[in-house]
Parts: structure tokens; sequence; C-alpha cells
């Protein structure tokens, strides 16, 4: 009888300790930013927290669920632009659970599902435009990429806040092929300037000239003005002005000696 009844007691304190862990385990604690998926007897029956939450036991399972912003990293996807490119261009989605008990019952694995449908749409949409456009308009390529995220999504509870691209990479011949594009570009616009420089000049020189010669003594007087600025520099070179008046009377001689010999010839 005594061993009986250390049976009895022995067995009575497992099934005690049995039920204190039971009760313990009744009780949880969610977080401010947790939500608690209850489902009773297999059903769903409520979504509780955040504080304490009390739990009926073995009748009650309860799913926790985070509703903080998640950063999920696309991976990288190999595509063909409009203009037959191959790139390598990854991303950035952001989201958030909005709706836990759509997120746990709509879709096994949440997490799971928004990352293979934000893959998918990342090679339809950079497919559907020339790699011009998916470098230079990239706002326009994440905008278009968080609308139809969020339309798929949108079932499950899920809200996307933001999508960004990442990383695009080109094959080293389309850099290279940029590279020179780009240098073609710069020399053309240097030249551009270059010639737009040298019409100006032109057309400044062509007025000095004309202002020159409605002078007679202005030539001399620039031939002594830029004989002060050499010599104010120091240089050993040397400026002999030739006077005008020579000039004209090598000219006039000149003229003079092609008309008498015209004049003999005749």
């Amino acid at each position: 009888m005594e061993a009986l009844a250390g049976l009895l007691m022995g067995f009575g304190g497992v099934l005690g300790f049995i039920f204190i862990i039971i009760i313990l385990r009744s009780f949880r604690v969610l977080n401010e930013y947790e939500r608690g998926v209850i489902f009773r007897l297999g059903k769903f029956s409520a979504v509780k927290g955040p504080g304490l939450i009390i739990l009926i036991p073995i009748l009650d399972r309860m799913i926790k669920v985070s509703l903080r912003i998640i950063a999920l990293d696309v991976p990288g996807q190999d595509i063909i632009t409009k203009d037959n490119v191959s790139v390598k261009v990854n991303a950035v989605v952001y989201f958030k659970v909005i709706d836990p008990q759509l997120a746990i019952i709509q879709v096994e694995d949440y997490m799971y599902a928004t990352s293979l449908i934000s893959q998918t749409t990342l090679r339809t949409v950079t497919g559907q435009g020339d790699l011009d456009d998916l470098l230079a308009h990239r706002e326009l390529v994440n905008s278009r990429l968080k609308e139809l995220i969020d339309r798929s999504t949108e079932p499950w509870g899920i809200q996307v806040m933001n999508v960004e691209l990442k990383n695009v990479d080109l094959p080293v011949e389309m850099i290279r092929a940029m590279s020179r594009q780009a240098e073609a570009e710069r020399d053309k616009r240097a030249k551009i300037i270059n010639s737009e420089g040298e019409f100006m000049s032109a057309q400044k020189l062509a007025e000095a000239a004309k202002i020159l010669a409605s002078e007679k003594n202005a030539l001399q007087l620039r031939y002594l003005q830029v004989m002060t600025e050499i010599a104010a520099e120091k240089t050993s070179t040397m400026i002999i002005p030739l006077p005008m008046e020579i000039m004209r009377y090598f000219t006039t001689m000149t003229e003079h000696f092609e008309t008498q010999k015209a004049k003999e010839n005749k």
C-alpha cells in the first residue's frame, strides 16, 4: 500500500508539473509591433495584441505576425531590354503587413510569396523599356514596380511602401561603347564651343579692322601700344615698326611702274 501511495503521489506530482507548464504557456506577451492570429480548434478566432494574451490550453494556437516594415532584397535578375541589351538588375522592396489575418490565411508564406512576385515583376517591368529609360528614368521604373507589386500583394494583407532599383550591371562591351559615345559627345561639344569662339573672334577682328581703317594714324598708334606692352614684359624680342607711309610709297611706285609698262606694251 505504501508503494502504491508513493506511486500515486509521484504520478500526481508529474501531472501537477505538466499542468503548471500548460498554464504558464497559456500566457503570452506580444510586443507593440506584434500581433497574434488565434486559431481555436483549427478555426480563425481573433487577432490579438499587443500586451498580455491568454490562450486556452490545447484548444488555442497562436501565430505571431510582425507589423514592422520589412526590407526585402530581390536577387539579381538577368533580363533583356526592349533594345536587345542583356543586363542584370536587382532591387529592394519595402513592405509591411497591414492585415495579419489575410497574411496568415490567404498565403502560406507571405515573405516567400512577396519575394517571388517581386522577382517576376522586376523582370517584366525592366524588360519592357529601353536601356536609356532604365538608366535615366529610375524613378518611373520604381513607381511602376511599386504599383504592380502592391496590386499583387494587396489580397494578402501586405502593403508595399517603396521599391528601389539597386544596381544595373552592364556587359563590359556595353560599358566600353557607352564610354566611347560619351567621349565623342564631349568632343562634339568642345568643337562646337571652339567654333563659336572662332566665329566671335572673327567678328570682333572685322569690327576692329573697320575702326582702324576709318582713321589713317590708328594703325600706327596700335603699333606703338603693342611695343609698349612688349617692353613692359622685359623680353628679348625686338620689333621694328614699318611706317605705313613707306608702304604707301612702295605701293604707289609699284602701281606707277605697272601703268607705264602697260602703256609701253600697247
